[in-house]
């Protein structure tokens, strides 16, 4: 029974390994020097609309704002929209005194950012406004965009291949804790290995819930925003891949995301993620397979999407959970066999936990080595957090569970950075 158990393990281990062995390639492809620029200079400067879905974000709201209105973009091509979405605070008032053309939307029933985008931009084409942009730049209430993010994703927005770009996603206080050092390696790793990969391979890249450009022709095509589960990105990104549209990635736009910093607030946003990423997979892996067999250029997006949604995690969950069994069930076993085999289960838990660990370990590492000069933060800070990396990816393990029999609801997010750009260079203080 246990070698049955042992021999199971290992083959869930070898499959997860397969199927996920092309993710070595980006980070080759990462590692590497890039050989040709990721976009040009644009022959057009489009007009852009930004949305700005905010709730309760009175402290933040002002620096977002003031960012976007120091942009090396021409400020008549970029109108700054913010939907004050169900507020129970001053974050209206100070979008106005900040600048911003303020919508305020009540709505108890249909919460979250995608509900509220898609009430927007029915707004404004009841107003005659949405044939005014090209595109929509959509940001969350706590970033603060690099002077030169519009510029830069106009470059590559102009070249028209694109449904919607994503953007380089830094943080604002990488060195807060353990936790917030864990996303913002995460999402340092999102954009060097992945999207910046995927880009120069020309394949299609995946946006990540900030700082991306959407088409304003995806949005008239698509009458609104119609994506409105948990985790309303990743369902944009592989409803683009399964309509054989591609979203491109601009490495040199920059914003600056203020991560979470207490566990019970993580845990709250990744359960919210976990059960979206199921949700999305439940909905569209089935068409994302059919793509790869049906899609004449997008194949490889759509396995690459699939694997993206796919419930990776679940599966080394299962391989750590059948570990466990083992080490229970060797305790059925007479003495003194149960010793024995207890001891060897036990290891054999633990070697795949160290394994885990080491994995994650190599893959922070490496992020850390090529993003070193990009992240802000004290060298210790760097250091230090790089080996409680692992122990972050760990925590997913009991979330991901828990996201498959829990209800789970979207849950705001309480933000009060004080951060600023210096306008000269775009470094973050």
């Amino acid at each position: 029974m246990l070698m049955m158990l042992q021999r199971f393990c290992g083959v869930l281990t070898l499959m997860l390994a397969v199927l996920y062995v092309y993710q070595a390639f980006y980070v080759v492809v990462g590692l590497l020097r890039r050989k040709r620029p990721l976009s040009q200079q644009a022959q057009t400067l489009h007009r852009y609309a930004v949305l700005i879905s905010a709730r309760n974000e009175e402290e933040v709201i002002g620096e977002l704002i003031e960012s976007l209105k120091h942009q090396d973009y021409p400020r008549e091509l970029l109108d700054i929209y913010v939907i004050a979405d169900n507020c129970t605070d001053a974050t209206a008032q100070a979008a106005r005194d900040a600048g911003a053309i303020v919508y305020e939307r009540f709505d108890r029933v249909r919460v979250g950012k995608g509900y509220a985008m898609d009430w927007f931009f029915h707004r404004l084409k009841e107003q005659g406004k949405d044939e005014c942009y090209d595109g929509y730049f959509v940001f969350d209430a706590d970033n603060i965009v690099d002077p030169a993010f519009v510029r830069e994703m106009n470059n590559v927005f102009d070249s028209g291949d694109y449904a919607a770009i994503t953007c380089y996603r830094n943080s604002k206080n990488y060195d807060s804790n353990w936790i917030s050092a864990g996303y913002s390696l995460w999402f340092l790793r999102e954009a060097r290995f992945l999207n910046f990969s995927r880009m120069q391979m020309g394949t299609g890249c995946a946006i990540s819930g900030t700082g991306f450009l959407v088409s304003a022709q995806v949005v008239r095509d698509n009458d609104g925003w119609p994506y409105h589960l948990l985790t309303e990105d990743i369902q944009f990104s592989i409803d683009c891949a399964v309509q054989g549209r591609r979203i491109g990635y601009c490495d040199k736009a920059v914003v600056y995301d203020e991560q979470p910093t207490t566990f019970q607030q993580s845990w709250n946003q990744r359960m919210r993620w976990s059960k979206g990423f199921y949700q999305v997979a439940a909905r569209y892996l089935g068409a994302l397979l059919r793509g790869c067999f049906t899609q004449k250029k997008g194949r490889f997006t759509c396995y690459d999407m699939m694997m993206t949604v796919a419930p990776g995690m679940l599966l080394t969950t299962a391989v750590l959970g059948f570990n466990a069994i083992i080490v229970l069930s060797a305790f059925t076993e007479p003495l003194p066999l149960a010793g024995e085999l207890v001891q060897d289960s036990f290891l054999f838990l633990l070697d795949n936990l160290f394994n885990f660990y080491i994995c994650m370990l190599l893959y922070g590492g490496m992020t850390l080595l090529v993003e070193w000069k990009q992240i802000h933060a004290r060298r210790s800070a760097k250091i230090l957090y790089l080996f409680t990396f692992p122990l972050f990816m760990l925590t997913y393990i009991p979330i991901s569970l828990a996201a498959l029999v829990r209800r789970v609801e979207w849950k705001p997010i309480r933000h009060n950075s004080s951060a600023s750009l210096k306008a000269k260079n775009g470094s973050l203080t």
